[in-house]
């Protein structure tokens, strides 16, 4: 008896239905079975299992695992005021290893959503630095897993950034190793930053939370204390110094008396945000005449970057044909000047009380004029905010921030007559 014919195409065609589905349930089978494997390599690269590499490159990475543990497990330490717990050196370079050879470090700080910055400042610096991170509440693991993945992951980082953490000091961190979902996906450096950049947008400035401060003051000093360096550049991390900026000023130093009293200033700018960072002064000064790069915080406070004399920097440009670093003028402080430099160590720290928005950095310039430093412009050297700072971005607390602060420097310039009882200076 023979099926009609109706009957047989049915067959056949659900024989290859399931012939079909039955291929794709194969075909996902293997790719769990290969997610499953990448992810079992990924956890081996990030702590040192017994997964693909060689022998040594395991016991590097266990290394690493275990002085992070151990910086943990200390529960780091208590700022003065009792309000952070400060956990310094918590993910270290190679070149912490070897203090000798270092003569200038770059510090800066930054909360986990801008953390995706130093990727490029890396590129541009290419020497050591010092990064201290503010996280609270979740982010508070998250930056822990991330950085650690940025030291294990990253070869330039792994050799040159040394991180420490700043978080409430009702908080603790812990070792990342069970926060399985921080480290999926990532393989490589590149998984890193991309994961940083989808942070990035998580709050705004200085929004970061209900009665949550940000002590860029404490970073600061944290950022500083983390290095041995005999001078220190202390920027924002979303600011690009000059590309060659390191080598110059070694070989300017090199050979000369050092003056203790003395800091190095950095005329500091800011570019339109679809223009790429400039890398040398000849670069810098064309995009400043047409006014795609204008000084730093020219819209929202002239008056505190104007007794840099961006004209009389700008304009020497044309004798500043060698190459070579050198000091172009000397200036005396004048109130708000709020300079960025190169400092030795000696440089008195950032006053911790200031926090949020408002006179954390001109209070310590105000400090340095009284304790009898002097300002040298340098010729070539600069840095350069990415985008243009104007009114309306803040968060919603600015000025009131910015009020409560101005109060308080204002005691802080009387305590300042008792601590340099000595100095005729005042501002």
């Amino acid at each position: 008896m023979h099926l009609p014919k109706k009957c047989s195409a049915f067959r056949m065609v659900l024989s290859a239905l399931l012939l079909v589905a039955l291929l794709q349930l194969l075909y996902l089978s293997f790719l769990s079975k290969l997610h499953g494997k990448q992810q079992r390599y990924s956890y081996s690269e990030l702590f040192g299992g017994s997964g693909p590499g060689s022998v040594a490159a395991h016991a590097e990475k266990n290394a690493r695992k275990e002085r992070l543990r151990y910086s943990l497990s200390t529960g780091g330490i208590f700022d003065h005021s009792g309000q952070y717990r400060v956990y310094k050196n918590m993910v270290q370079s190679d070149f912490a290893n070897k203090p000798a050879s270092n003569v200038l470090t770059l510090a800066t700080h930054t909360t986990i959503n801008n953390l995706h910055h130093l990727e490029d400042l890396v590129e541009r610096w290419r020497n050591p630095l010092s990064v201290a991170i503010f996280a609270h509440g979740q982010d508070v693991k998250f930056a822990t897993a991330l950085v650690y993945a940025l030291g294990v992951l990253c070869p330039r980082l792994q050799a040159l950034v040394d991180f420490h953490l700043v978080c409430l000091s009702g908080e603790t961190a812990s070792f990342p190793e069970e926060d399985h979902h921080h480290f999926a996906g990532l393989g490589d450096c590149a998984a890193v930053f991309a994961r940083l950049q989808a942070h990035r947008d998580k709050y705004k400035n200085y929004a970061i939370g209900a009665d949550v401060s940000y002590p860029n003051n404490l970073l600061r000093n944290v950022a500083r204390g983390g290095s041995e360096a005999s001078y220190v550049l202390v920027i924002d991390i979303d600011m690009m110094p000059a590309a060659d900026l390191h080598r110059q000023f070694l070989e300017m130093i090199a050979g000369r008396r050092p003056d203790p009293d003395q800091v190095f200033v950095l005329p500091a700018f800011e570019i339109r945000h679809t223009r790429k960072i400039p890398a040398t002064k000849a670069e810098l000064v064309r995009l400043y005449q047409v006014g795609e790069v204008r000084p730093f915080y020219e819209e929202l406070c002239p008056r505190c970057q104007a007794p840099t004399n961006y004209s009389q920097w700008v304009n020497s440009h044309v004798r500043d044909t060698s190459g070579v670093l050198e000091v172009a003028y000397t200036l005396t402080w004048v109130d708000p000047w709020e300079p960025f430099y190169i400092g030795p160590r000696s440089v008195p720290l950032y006053d911790e009380n200031f926090k949020q928005y408002g006179f954390n950095r001109i209070s310590q310039a105000c400090e340095l004029h009284v304790a009898g430093f002097k300002f040298s412009v340098l010729t070539s050297a600069f840095l350069v905010h990415r985008g243009f700072k104007i009114q309306g971005e803040f968060h919603a607390k600015k000025d009131e921030e910015n009020n409560r602060n101005r109060l308080l420097f204002r005691s802080f310039k009387e305590a300042l007559k008792t601590k340099y009882p000595n100095s005729a200076r005042r501002c």
